[in-house]
């Protein structure tokens, strides 16, 4: 199988490509900036672009022989979405309908699409599963939801095989040491807290601490990237499947707060976290988990990893890099 990765360099997209290549796949990657070199074994062919540029995908269907495409390319801050919302729903909804007319046009007709927990906001009760009330509170989370509807929408009028995965909160790095998230402009807790960890920052900013939750703080489902790139690897042998799922939750079935991630930091790293207390950040929600019993009937996929694995992982692999900033 030959399948094409928009977003292949990225934080998700890493992992999942080097899986991919274990599988037995060709892999195409199409993303904005390089993969790193550790990764290039695994790519059979790599495009420097922004999928949004005209004819740029029918290019490469045409050259490259895609048999499915993993859609993994977006801008995933909702802090950002909030103040830039213009951009989201141009490189997320745009970006998603440019590819898909670009898969009609080459017969191109099976798509594993990276979608999000954001698009459930606050839920009215937790766990979450896929028949859930949708309520995204920000523009990150609008976007995606957005972006499954185009998709969903092609399956309907143009015979796609499609699966929307709407992963919880990714954490952690390659047991290898040598893949991991770049915290460079991260909004995401574990890679803030590795920076504030190892004094590469200031102090982590908790944004709220009156939450209605044990401990005050927001909880999340935190999910290994290395399961989430082998739930991608099953969904592209699944996705041609009758009968099944358009739409599947990723997640641990979990929550942890921030202050219990704060505790298993210090508990590994043997290092104090400073923090600092700042107020809610508009568009989070207060509790959210998952219920993944669909996910594990379909692609007989279950996490594998913990949250101490997640934070261990992350642990090692920011420690290593020289020039993180």
């Amino acid at each position: 199988m030959r399948v094409l990765v928009t977003g292949g360099s990225g934080y998700v997209g890493g992992p999942t490509v080097r899986r991919l290549a274990q599988d037995g796949a060709a892999v195409v990657v199409v993303d904005r900036v390089e993969p790193p070199p550790v990764l290039m074994s695994s790519i059979d062919r790599f495009v420097k672009d922004d999928i949004r540029t005209p004819g740029l995908l029918d290019r490469v269907f045409r050259d490259d022989d895609v048999d499915a495409v993993i859609h993994l390319a977006a801008d995933k801050s909702v802090e950002q979405s909030v103040r830039d919302p213009g951009r989201y729903f141009s490189n997320n909804v745009s970006g998603t309908l440019t590819l898909v007319e670009a898969m009609d046009r080459a017969g191109v007709g099976s798509i594993v699409f990276s979608s999000t927990c954001a698009v459930y906001g606050t839920p009215d009760a937790v766990p979450v599963n896929e028949d859930s009330r949708i309520g995204p509170e920000s523009p990150y989370g609008a976007s995606k939801l957005m972006a499954e509807g185009i998709i969903d929408w092609y399956g309907r009028t143009k015979g796609f095989h499609q699966l929307s995965l709407r992963y919880f909160n990714a954490a952690g790095a390659s047991i290898e040491g040598d893949l991991g998230e770049d915290w460079t402009d991260a909004q995401t807790l574990v890679p803030r807290v590795m920076k504030a960890a190892l004094g590469r920052s200031g102090p982590l900013t908790i944004f709220g601490t009156d939450y209605p939750t044990p401990d005050g703080t927001a909880i999340r489902d935190y999910v290994h990237v290395l399961d989430i790139a082998e739930a991608h690897v099953r969904a592209i042998r699944h996705v041609a499947e009758p009968r099944s799922s358009p739409i599947l939750n990723l997640g641990t079935g979990t929550g942890s707060s921030v202050r219990e991630v704060i505790a298993v930091t210090e508990e590994i790293t043997g290092l104090p976290v400073p923090i600092e207390v700042g107020p809610r950040r508009p568009g989070d929600a207060i509790a959210l988990w998952s219920d993944t019993t669909r996910a594990a009937s379909e692609l007989d996929w279950r996490p594998r990893y913990t949250l101490r694995d997640m934070v261990e992982s992350a642990w090692h692999w920011h420690r290593s890099q020289r020039d993180p900033d």
